[in-house]
């Protein structure tokens, strides 16, 4: 919004007010703690661009839950009238930067609307710095669930002690050792 307010010759404070009041004469939504400007998008993504939902799991044990994400998503992008194009689907952590799927979506610059179920889905880290750059190149990620569940944040720090043992201890016992872990930290209870 910094740069919006100095191209358009007002203090950038007047444009926080007219934000926080509601009277700014332009679209603009929340990245994190940045407020971007949404201007009108030109060329070639203006009403072309396809909309793609995208549903992950980490494990192939939770692949049934695929169905059910790409479920509850579709009915949610049909029902603000976002024509669905195409589904992608994953099974990988999300603290893998290497999905193939993943990756392709996000360099593919025909896909201009990416709808996800939680944020976490598309990745655990990050993800304001994905949307940013999404928003930059005139895109934009939808996410149907915006709020955090206190069992992903449980997941999360698992996940991370499961990813750090195995560095630690090699991959084998890994899994044992964070769960254990997290069993001893959870018996403990808060300090």
């Amino acid at each position: 919004m910094k740069e919006w307010a100095a191209s358009t010759g007002i203090a950038y404070i007047t444009a926080r007010r007219q934000y926080a009041a509601g009277t700014l004469p332009v679209p603009t939504y929340r990245v994190g703690r940045l407020i971007m400007v949404g201007e009108p998008v030109t060329g070639v993504t203006t009403g072309t661009g396809q909309t793609v939902v995208y549903a992950r799991v980490s494990s192939a044990d939770q692949r049934p839950d695929l169905d059910r994400q790409v479920a509850r998503v579709t009915v949610w992008a049909t029902g603000r009238k976002l024509a669905v194009d195409r589904v992608v689907t994953e099974v990988g952590s999300a603290l893998d930067g290497h999905r193939k799927k993943f990756l392709a979506l996000l360099s593919d610059p025909a896909v201009t609307t990416i709808v996800v179920e939680r944020r976490d889905r598309f990745g655990r880290f990050g993800a304001e710095y994905v949307e940013a750059a999404l928003s930059a190149q005139g895109r934009r990620l939808l996410v149907v669930d915006p709020a955090e569940v206190d069992d992903d944040l449980v997941r999360d720090v698992t996940e991370i002690l499961t990813s750090l043992c195995a560095r630690l201890y090699g991959r084998r016992g890994a899994a044992n050792r964070a769960r254990r872990a997290v069993e001893a930290v959870t018996e403990d209870g808060p300090a």
